[in-house]
């Protein structure tokens, strides 16, 4: 399968580079880049359940689900990103837009009780 903006090697774990990232996610993130006409530029994708920041959570996330992906943005762009996340398909919005690392999680889980979607959380 291939998308007019992404390449499925973006989304590799950077810890160990195996790649189990969901194509209906990369469909949704295709969708809302070409609606919002900017690049996405993907800071996180995948994530083994050895990735360091998975590592340390008690439940691997949707990160290693391979139903979530971080976009490297900011201001105006983050805004926007959030704005239209709901009507591609999302469920999941956080948002980290202090410092320098700043950037949009999106995911597309069905939640369970310990995480109610749709859902949106700060950082």
């Amino acid at each position: 399968m291939s998308w007019k903006n992404f390449t499925i090697d973006e989304f590799a774990c950077q810890h160990c580079g195996k790649n189990a990232i969901s194509h209906e996610l990369i469909n949704k993130l295709q969708s809302l880049r070409t609606e919002l006409d900017f690049p996405f530029i993907i800071s996180s994708g995948y994530r083994c359940e050895e990735h360091p920041i998975e590592a340390k959570k008690k439940n691997p996330g949707t990160h290693a689900q391979g139903i979530a992906a971080d976009i490297f943005v900011r201001g105006n762009k983050a805004l926007q990103i959030v704005s239209e996340a709901r009507k591609h398909g999302f469920t999941g919005i956080g948002v980290n837009q202090k410092g320098n690392s700043r950037f949009i999680h999106l995911d597309i889980s069905e939640g369970d009780n310990h995480r109610p979607r749709p859902h949106i959380w700060s950082y």
